[in-house]
């Protein structure tokens, strides 16, 4: 498969916090990633992409956004095959800025997987769960297969000098997490070339 066959993925670094941890997670699973040569992968940083709030008078499903950012960011998922999220938990939840990156396009997400890296508490799993249920409306397939760094890794790695290499299973995770991309991200750009 050509570089430019293989299906693209967006690694998203869903927060915009100053002193964020979501750089260290998403730059460790693009390089886990790039070891692959079924996939094509690309960081994709909500600071690059200043969202005001969602306030277009109609959802992207029916018609496009009319804010320039918006317009952007919509043109960057189009690039894309599929997306891996990396996502923190604030109060049980996504990152807002997060959930309205989502609110703020439609087309450019259907028929395309999504697979989460989480970080957090209990590795963001209550963040994971709502943004797949957000990107089942969006008509994405969610992956099985997550990365959950719990607060034990998130600590170790954030304050106490540990690497991600210190956590094997978080690399197995990975692996299976791509796996399922790979698989679903080819798939599904198939059917969308046919159709």
């Amino acid at each position: 498969m050509t570089q430019q066959q293989q299906p693209r993925i967006g690694i998203v670094i869903g927060s915009t916090r100053e002193g964020r941890f979501g750089e260290k997670p998403a730059h460790w699973i693009h390089e886990v990633a790039k070891q692959r040569t079924d996939l094509a992968f690309e960081l994709i940083d909500m600071r690059d992409h200043a969202l005001p709030f969602f306030n277009e008078p109609m959802s992207p499903a029916w018609a496009p956004a009319k804010n320039e950012a918006a317009q952007r960011w919509a043109d960057k998922l189009a690039t894309t095959d599929g997306l891996i999220v990396v996502t923190p938990e604030y109060n049980h939840g996504p990152s807002a800025v997060l959930k309205n990156a989502f609110d703020y396009a439609y087309k450019e997400f259907v028929r395309k997987p999504i697979g989460f890296v989480g970080y957090g508490g209990v590795g963001a799993a209550r963040a994971v769960e709502q943004l797949r249920l957000v990107a089942v409306e969006l008509q994405m397939a969610p992956v099985r297969n997550a990365v959950h760094i719990g607060m034990v890794e998130f600590m170790g790695i954030w304050q106490q000098g540990k690497r991600f290499e210190d956590f094997p299973h978080l690399a197995q995770a990975a692996n299976g997490l791509l796996d399922d991309m790979a698989w679903w991200a080819g798939v599904l750009k198939t059917a969308r070339e046919a159709t």
